[in-house]
């Protein structure tokens, strides 16, 4: 077995891929396998294809987890992070293992490389957007994520280049509309937030106005989130902030695309985070062709 190798890699204790893989083995076959009694257990060799040019790999660890769970090994052509293409197919990696192993283990790997794929190449053209633009900021995800999902998705962002952002609600505080308006106050939603978060962890304020930005600066906020701004009244707005709170970061966020991503970068914004990175992000399509033996029709190459 040829494990990845990228920093990213690294931040995934073994203990979890291990615990994903069984779930989503235990989630796609549940009990019986049919199918199994057609290709039996002896040993065969699959190829991993990657049918979209021009994608990042990333979800390699996921990949390899579920097949080490069923028994196979999975030898890498292409490592984490790398860009794959040009060619219309590109050979990526060889699983080899028991028949029926590798078969149960298909679907469940390759739905998790095809996502996470997907989520790596689109990160990765945004902070090509960023630095050919000459923005130095940080493009931003969000916790727009899919249920159970959300550590293989955030993980893509790290392959692909840009901020994870928060992971969820205990990495940082984010006071949103619906938290000030049940509290009664920026002020007060900041103070109470403030008064059992402690030393480590940042508050960010969701604002609609430079008004509601100076309150939550004032109030003592690390971070402000200027929503759903259009891109010039962002700008006026970010400046005014950095010119009175200098420490201030500030945050763009709301009605933020990859066609539209150039129009909000500014030197006084600090984030632009989007959702459209994990919310109807395209997958990379890959396939798994197992060589077929001479003597079992039933495996189809």
């Amino acid at each position: 077995m040829s494990p990845p190798s990228h920093p990213a890699a690294h931040s995934i204790p073994p203990h979890t891929l291990t615990q994903l893989a069984r779930e989503w083995l235990a989630e796609d076959t549940p009990n019986f396998d049919p199918a199994g009694v057609c290709v039996g257990s002896q040993g065969v060799e699959a190829r991993l294809l990657c049918k979209t040019p021009h994608s990042i790999l990333a979800g390699s660890p996921f990949f390899t987890a579920v097949f080490t769970e069923v028994g196979c090994t999975v030898d890498w052509i292409h490592q984490e992070g790398a860009e794959i293409g040009p060619d219309a197919i590109t050979l990526t990696a060889v699983v080899r293992g028991p028949a029926r192993c590798l078969l149960l283990g298909e679907r469940p790997a390759l739905n998790c490389l095809a996502r996470a794929s997907g989520i790596a190449t689109r990160c990765s053209q945004l902070q090509a957007m960023a630095t050919t633009g000459g923005w130095h900021g940080e493009v931003a995800g969000t916790r727009k994520t899919t249920p159970g999902f959300r550590l293989v998705e955030k993980y893509a962002m790290m392959v692909g280049g840009v901020s994870m952002h928060r992971h969820d609600l205990s990495g940082m505080v984010m006071l949103k509309d619906n938290h000030v308006w049940a509290s009664g106050s920026i002020t007060q939603a900041v103070k109470a937030a403030r008064s059992v978060s402690g030393f480590s962890s940042k508050i960010e304020v969701e604002c609609r106005s430079a008004e509601e930005g100076r309150e939550a600066a004032r109030a003592g906020a690390d971070i402000v989130m200027l929503d759903n701004f259009k891109p010039q009244e962002l700008h006026v707005a970010a400046r005014a902030l950095k010119e009175e709170f200098p420490p201030l970061l500030i945050e763009a966020s709301g009605g933020v695309t990859p066609e539209n991503l150039a129009l909000y970068f500014s030197p006084h914004v600090d984030i632009i985070s989007l959702g459209c990175i994990t919310q109807g992000c395209p997958v990379v399509d890959f396939s798994l062709k197992v060589k077929k033996p001479a003597a079992h029709s039933c495996l189809q190459e």
